[in-house]
């Protein structure tokens, strides 16, 4: 069984251009097909019911690679706290019959892996442009890419129960993906973040605006 779960992933663990994939309709029925064994019934213990749910997530992994490992990150409380997926609740919710669990899969992988993709082109539009003369960059796109990204996230998670957790996550991508050692972009989020987040509680303009600033006045202390 996998031991890697959807909070501890990294950039380069889910950065798109790594990991080609794509599912056609005749693709996502194959899949539905091999994943349907994978999955008990309802009536079944619960327990029984997220053993099945590691063996799916294993399945996945294997298959497509680790980015797939946050299909079943739902929104709020589900199997996780705090993500983006809503074609799939949780194992106590979502497990029916075999015919009907298997699509849910396939749809939560696909909608995962669409939030990825678009994560990826936020990151490329955001990320600061080089400066002439190797100058530094201009704190306002730090604090720009910042701003959309939380308030991306907050609407993306509906701001529910641990949100901010991923929130945080996808500011240390952004960060990955512009060159920022994995540890050094922890220190800056943290530093940033400081525990301005609360669940089920979107952070309003001011609240946002200063967790921006403090993330370009941070980037910049170590550049």
């Amino acid at each position: 069984m996998t031991e890697l779960w959807a909070h501890a992933l990294t950039w380069a663990d889910v950065d798109p251009l790594r990991y080609p994939f794509e599912l056609d309709d005749d693709a996502a029925k194959e899949l539905t097909a091999l994943v349907a064994p994978l999955v008990p019934d309802a009536d079944v213990a619960e327990e029984e019911r997220w053993r099945s749910l590691l063996a799916v997530t294993d399945f996945l992994v294997s298959r497509y690679g680790r980015w797939a490992c946050g299909w079943n990150w739902s929104l709020g409380e589900g199997d996780f706290d705090g993500g983006v997926v809503e074609a799939w609740c949780c194992a106590s919710h979502s497990v029916t019959t075999k015919e009907a669990t298997a699509p849910l899969v396939v749809a939560a992988l696909l909608e995962w892996r669409g939030w990825l993709e678009d994560l990826a082109e936020r990151f490329s539009a955001l990320t600061p442009p080089e400066q002439p003369g190797g100058h530094g960059v201009d704190a306002w796109h730090w604090e720009r890419a910042c701003t959309r990204l939380v308030t991306a996230v907050a609407d993306r998670t509906h701001a529910d129960s641990g949100w901010y957790a991923h929130c945080m996550q996808v500011l240390g991508w952004f960060l990955a993906y512009n060159g920022i050692d994995e540890e050094r972009a922890r220190e800056i989020v943290k530093t940033a973040v400081g525990g301005r987040f609360d669940s089920w509680i979107a952070p309003d303009v001011t609240v946002v605006a200063r967790v921006s600033s403090g993330f370009a006045r941070t980037i910049g202390d170590g550049r």
